[in-house]
């Protein structure tokens, strides 16, 4: 939800700053994410970009360069912090994704990525920049504890109902197979 509030922001923000230009000039919003997801000794951060052209020509020569992984705290596993493409229609989508590997325990803020495109319509090359990433705590004990926490809350979703039904079962046959007071008050009155 808070992605496409950012997304509408942005794109307004371009229409009412932006107003000597055309409004069917290309515009891009470039989205980055980042993932970790823990191996025996190393934790792998999947990083994916989408960078949409939210207007309505089409963008050329677009460049993505994310530099802001430094060597020294990741190694890269698959793909580039770098890609081009020829082309971006207006109202398309491309997606870029690559892994690293962190090599320390760390706290990273991963600063926003930069796109560079072409416009049809202007000779200087146009620049966006991505999201900045939310903080990743790298190599963390509080990751155990996290997962720990979510098995919880998954079991609880789970079984939760089916406890919940045991429970009203069993305090349903307890009344039911358990004489009360008052009738056994009621057959000691009567011997």
């Amino acid at each position: 939800m808070r992605i496409h509030a950012v997304l509408v922001c942005s794109f307004l923000s371009h229409l009412l700053c932006d107003c000597a230009s055309s409004v069917d000039d290309a515009f891009l919003i470039v989205q980055k994410r980042a993932s970790i997801s823990k191996l025996k000794s190393a934790e792998h951060i999947t990083v994916s970009f989408s960078i949409h052209n939210v207007g309505f020509s089409t963008a050329y020569d677009v460049t993505l360069n994310d530099d802001t992984w430094p060597s020294d705290k990741f190694e890269l596993v698959s793909g580039n912090t770098s890609n081009s493409w020829d082309r971006l229609d207006g109202g398309k989508t491309l997606a870029h994704v690559f892994v690293l590997e962190s090599k320390e325990k760390s706290v990273f803020y991963g600063a926003p990525a930069i796109v560079k495109y072409r416009v049809a319509s202007k000779s200087a090359l146009q620049e966006a920049y991505s999201t900045p990433l939310h903080e990743l705590d790298l190599l963390s004990e509080k990751y155990h504890n996290q997962k720990f926490e979510l098995q919880l809350k998954v079991y609880a979703v789970n079984y939760g109902p089916l406890m919940s039904v045991i429970l009203i079962v069993s305090m349903f046959t307890y009344v039911l197979v358990m004489p009360s007071k008052s009738k056994a008050a009621k057959s000691k009155k009567r011997k």
